[in-house]
């Protein structure tokens, strides 16, 4: 907007118009665009994120290795990193560790695909019919808050004290986190699909092959991860039981003998086998999920 200004009268000064301000001094109209010479996200990924995600671990890991070398970490609490190392090394050596890694992925594997078999199955069959939602859901809804640990004597009385026992326990353990995973999919897929499927003419198999299996798969895969996750635990308590082989049993051994080191050596090895189980399902998850539009972060 322009100023005017009206002529000085006869005789007196004109007005001093230097100091007026105009439309490019305004520093309103002139704002300051604050633009990082290096965005935040190009720092993150000028480190790679294998790096980063190994910062923690190792740090810890040599906070660990200093305080067992000082000696404020006694041997006979929590052996350094450096004998557990040596331990780790040992028993793959004489192939004990390996023997015990393939007995106890044996009964990992046999009960995880008894306890899915169950656990889907009765959610299907709770999911899609309304009769069996009213006879099967309220029996699973009181056993799964049974403590499976608590069945052990019972299941050794049943079963006696070889593999049996040992293999239902994880079953136990699976077959609630996929029944609920299941069973809350299949009852989450949205209504106007189905409305869209029964439109387009599908039968009712063809909904369920096509809109309420595909809809239920999400769930599917998590309670699969959680599953996984209850199995190695269960697991744990499971070679307890009069065990001759496996991870458990030379944690026992371990323990008799006060040997931290093969304990802490064990425990990786479980904590090794579920990181790999997961990655495993999320790689499948992935796979299978390559329709669904997720959020990967920022």
């Amino acid at each position: 907007m322009s100023i005017s200004h009206a002529p000085p009268p006869p005789g007196l000064p004109g007005p001093d118009i230097s100091d007026t301000p105009t439309a490019e001094a305004t520093p309103r109209d002139t704002p300051l665009d604050l633009v990082p010479l290096v965005p935040a996200s190009s720092r993150r990924n000028r480190i790679p994120r294998w790096l980063r995600r190994a910062t923690g671990p190792l740090l810890l890991l040599a906070l660990w290795q200093l305080l067992s070398s000082t000696g404020t970490l006694k041997a006979d609490v929590l052996a350094s990193p450096g004998r557990i190392a040596q331990v780790a090394g040992d028993l793959i050596a004489d192939g004990s560790l390996a023997s015990a890694m393939t007995t106890s992925l044996q009964r990992v594997a046999g009960g995880l695909l008894l306890g899915t078999l169950i656990g889907t199955g009765l959610a299907l069959v709770s999911g899609l019919f309304r009769i069996g939602e009213d006879i099967v859901d309220a029996p699973v809804q009181m056993l799964r808050t049974v403590p499976f640990v608590g069945l052990i004597p019972l299941f050794i009385i049943w079963f006696g004290i070889g593999e049996a026992p040992k293999v239902a326990i994880i079953t136990l353990g699976v077959t609630f986190p996929l029944y609920l995973n299941v069973y809350a999919g299949i009852r989450g897929v949205d209504s106007q699909l189905i409305e869209a499927g029964e439109s387009l003419g599908l039968s009712r198999w063809g909904l369920v092959r096509h809109v309420i299996l595909p809809g239920a798969l999400p769930g599917a895969m998590t309670g699969l991860r959680y599953s996984l996750g209850i199995a190695w635990l269960a697991l744990v308590f499971a070679e307890q039981v009069n065990a001759d082989s496996g991870i458990g049993f030379l944690m026992v051994q371990a323990r008799d003998f006060l040997r931290t080191d093969v304990i802490v050596v064990c425990l990786i090895v479980y904590a090794f086998l579920g990181l790999l189980a997961d990655f495993i399902v999320r790689s499948l998850e992935r796979l299978l999920l390559q329709w669904r539009p997720t959020f990967t972060g920022r």
